[in-house]
């Protein structure tokens, strides 16, 4: 199997599952898994061998560390020139319920509804068919002014592309101009699935999957850090799964550009999809757990709290994820998609959270850099 038998960790793993045993010896023995690997993890009966080992990759990389940040949601518009399968969030512009902030009402957002300072603010909004490209940059240069320690993560992939067309810009020029705008890195949001079939019937209306992936690209070359983000549980299949896990890898291999990759549980409620079930906790571990032993290049994988649940991201933090997002304030995407988890959490009820599941918490910013408190501000370790 390539591993050391006489090693602890390879004497303390059990396992009835032929596949997952192979698995286990390139795990032990540090090589690349495989495309059929992802197939066989996902398929395992044996879920908690499966987690045992993901849980062993996370312990080698980050010991019994699980971060968390201070952060604020927001999002300037509901108005969506795509049509989703997969959303609840977007509005056509004349819809009832759709929105758009005025630049002042988007800068109040960022300063109300909460006295601990935050570290970062994340910006994701709709594709709004009428918006100048200058209102974005206007938006976050003036956050930038407002709060000038507040690391700005702004703008999927999707959006960015969106924006270019838009301004008949090339992706590096729109990228450019966000980043002297003020915008510090980018959500991972917009990936979905790569998988063209999938898309085709899910979000047509974006951009396809090599598009994702070649914006991320973009930005990486310009020195602007991303996320990366699969949604599951909708009608995708286990290789898609792992076909999007090892593109993303690829692209790791060749930028080094991304910083966490955030599995996304899709809720069906209010969508086109609504015919669909809910994801179940072992969905939601399991993809925890592939997602931490195949993409051996990325150094952090996020149980977000808002999507699964924060009793599901207390068992993830076993099953090999590191970090559980932060406190948001005011999430809507999701919850206008029927999640029933709290629109925001407080520092102290997230550290609770931690502890209760056996890890310490360290408060981080969006870079992963340490943060210390004190009784009214912030230090960054750098």
């Amino acid at each position: 199997m390539g591993s050391d038998l006489s090693s602890p960790s390879r004497r303390q793993f059990r396992t009835a599952d032929p596949a997952v045993d192979a698995i286990a010896g390139k795990v032990f023995a540090g090589e690349r898994l495989s495309f059929d690997d992802g197939v066989a993890l996902y398929g395992s009966d044996d879920i908690l061998a499966v987690g045992w080992l993901a849980n062993y990759v996370r312990e080698k990389l980050h010991g019994n560390i699980t971060y968390f940040n201070v952060n604020r949601h927001i999002n300037p518009t509901n108005v969506c020139v795509a049509a989703c399968r997969l959303c609840a969030f977007g509005r056509k512009k004349d819809s009832p319920g759709a929105y758009t902030m005025a630049l002042e009402e988007a800068w109040a957002t960022a300063a109300s509804g909460y006295t601990e300072a935050v570290t970062e603010f994340h910006i994701v909004g709709g594709l709004h068919p009428d918006l100048p490209f200058q209102y974005f940059l206007d938006l976050v240069a003036g956050l930038k002014q407002r709060f000038p320690r507040v690391h700005i993560k702004g703008f999927t992939m999707v959006e960015v592309a969106y924006l270019a067309r838009r301004a008949k810009l090339t992706i590096p020029a729109t990228l450019r101009k966000l980043k002297e705008a003020g915008v510090d890195s980018m959500p991972g949001g917009g990936a979905e699935i790569f998988s063209d079939r999938v898309r085709h019937i899910i979000c047509d209306h974006k951009i396809d999957g090599d598009e994702w992936l070649q914006t991320a690209r973009e930005a990486h070359l310009l020195g602007l850090r991303t996320n990366a983000t699969m949604l599951y549980g909708h009608i995708e299949n286990d290789e898609d799964r792992v076909d999007h896990l090892l593109r993303l890898r690829a692209l790791q291999d060749e930028t080094g550009g991304f910083q966490t990759f955030i599995p996304l549980a899709f809720h069906p409620d209010h969508t086109a999809l609504d015919h669909l079930p809910r994801t179940t906790g072992l969905t939601d571990i399991r993809q925890i757990a592939a997602g931490r032993l195949l993409l051996d290049n990325f150094a952090h994988i996020k149980a977000y709290w808002q999507m699964m649940t924060a009793k599901i991201a207390q068992i993830a933090l076993r099953f090999g994820a590191d970090d559980i997002d932060g406190t948001v304030i005011e999430e809507k995407i999701y919850h206008d998609a029927g999640a029933t988890t709290p629109q925001g959490m407080r520092r102290s009820e997230l550290m609770r959270l931690i502890r209760e599941a056996g890890r310490e918490p360290v408060e981080r910013d969006t870079l992963y850099h340490s943060v210390t408190r004190t009784e009214d501000t912030f230090t960054v370790a750098v």
